[in-house]
C-alpha cells in the first residue's frame, strides 16, 4: 500500500501540468501520482505518459473520455492504493518543505492502528497580479500538534472554511461514505469536502502552507464571468450539498454548526452570482433556489434566509442588490478569492 494517493485531474493542461507534477515527485515511492487525462485534445496525454515511463514506481496515468473534474476525482478514487487521498489540480502545486512535513506526519499515522480521518493544512492564494498572497490558515480555529475531534474546534469565521486544497482524507473513509461526484459538473470541490465530514472523527491540523492555489487564467472555472455562465452547475452542486447531508441528523453541535456555515457560504455565493448577472432569468433562478430550500427543509431555510448573509442578499430592489454586490466585492478583496 502506498502512503498517499494524489489525483491530478487534467484537461488540456499541457501548459502548466509539469509544474504541478514536478512539485509532487519528491514524495518518491511513498506517493502515487494518479494523472487523470480527462479527454484532453492537446498534448496532456503524451506528457502524462512520459512521466509514467520515467517514474513507473510513482506515476500512473488514467485515460478516460471527458467526464469533468468530478469524474476525474472518481476515477482517481477507484484506482487509489494509498492510505490517504488528496486532489491537486493541474494548474496548482505544493510547497516542497511543507510537503515533506506532511509526508513525515502521514508516515507516523500509517504506523498507528487508528490513523486520522482527515489532515488539514493551509493553502495560499497564488493570485495573478495580487500585491500580497492571502494564506488561508486555521490556527485560531483548530488545535495544533495533536489528534482532535469536532468538540475541540472553535467557530470558523465567515471567510474561513475548509476547501479541497486544505484537506487530505483517509482513502477508505471516502469509499465508505459513498462519495461519488457528478459528471460534467464544475464546482464539485465543495461537495467533495462537504459530504464526508459527518463521517470524520479523528482530525489533525498541521500549520504549514502546503497547497498553492493559482488564480489568474481567464478561462479558469473560478473566474466570475465563467461562474456566471456556468451558474446552473453551481446551483446543482449547491442542491446536492443540501440533499446529501441531512443536517438535522448531525448530533455533534460543532460539526453541525460548521456544516451550516459552509452551506451558507456556498448558497450565498450562488445567490450573489445570480444577482451579479443582472438578467431577469437569473434573478428568477435566485428566487427558485430559495423556494427549493424552503420546500425541502423549512428549518434550514429559516436559518439561512434570516441569518446575516441571507438578509443581506434579500435587500429589496435594485439598491438592495447593489449593496449585496458591494459587500461581495469587499469580501473578494479581504479573502482574496476571484
Amino acid at each position: 500500500m502506498k502512503l498517499l494517493s494524489v489525483v491530478i485531474p487534467c484537461y488540456n493542461s499541457q501548459e502548466y501540468m509539469r509544474v504541478c507534477i514536478e512539485s509532487l515527485l519528491p514524495g518518491r515511492e511513498d506517493v502515487e501520482l494518479l494523472i487523470v487525462n480527462d479527454g484532453s485534445a492537446d498534448a496532456t496525454a503524451e506528457i502524462a505518459d512520459d512521466y509514467a515511463r520515467r517514474f513507473p514506481a510513482i506515476v500512473k496515468v488514467i485515460h478516460q473520455q471527458n467526464g469533468g473534474h468530478g469524474e476525474a476525482v472518481n476515477a482517481g478514487l477507484r484506482h487509489a492504493t494509498g492510505l490517504f487521498f488528496k486532489v491537486v489540480d493541474s494548474d496548482d502545486w505544493v510547497d516542497m518543505r511543507a510537503y515533506d512535513k506532511v509526508l513525515r506526519l502521514l508516515r507516523s499515522f500509517a504506523e498507528e492502528n487508528n490513523p486520522v480521518d482527515m489532515l488539514i493544512s493551509n493553502f495560499v492564494y497564488e493570485k495573478e497580479g495580487a500585491k500580497y498572497k492571502k494564506v488561508m490558515k486555521y490556527e485560531n480555529v483548530l488545535p495544533e500538534n495533536k489528534v482532535f475531534h469536532w468538540d475541540d474546534t472553535e467557530y470558523f469565521g465567515k471567510g474561513q472554511y475548509l476547501m479541497m486544497h486544505s484537506i487530505i482524507y483517509r482513502t477508505q473513509l471516502l469509499r465508505d461514505c459513498g462519495l461519488e461526484l457528478p459528471k460534467h459538473t464544475f464546482y464539485v470541490d465543495n461537495l467533495y469536502v462537504y459530504k464526508p465530514l459527518e463521517h470524520v472523527k479523528r482530525i489533525y491540523y498541521l500549520n504549514v502552507d502546503l497547497y498553492r492555489y493559482y488564480i489568474g487564467r481567464e478561462d479558469q472555472s473560478v473566474n466570475e464571468s465563467v461562474m456566471i455562465r456556468r451558474i446552473d452547475q453551481q446551483i446543482k452542486v449547491n442542491k446536492l450539498m443540501i440533499e446529501q447531508v441531512q443536517l438535522e441528523r448531525i448530533d455533534n453541535p460543532k460539526l453541525k454548526r460548521y456544516l451550516l456555515h459552509h452551506l451558507e457560504i456556498v448558497t450565498v455565493i450562488s445567490a450573489i452570482l445570480l444577482i451579479r448577472s443582472g438578467t431577469k432569468e437569473n434573478l428568477q433562478k435566485k428566487k427558485d433556489l430559495w423556494r427549493y430550500l424552503r420546500d425541502r427543509d423549512s428549518e434550514l431555510y429559516h436559518k439561512l434566509r434570516y441569518g446575516l448573509l441571507g438578509n443581506l442578499i434579500h435587500l429589496p430592489g435594485r439598491f438592495g442588490r447593489s449593496i449585496s454586490v458591494g459587500a461581495y466585492k469587499v469580501s473578494q478583496k479581504i479573502i482574496g478569492f476571484n
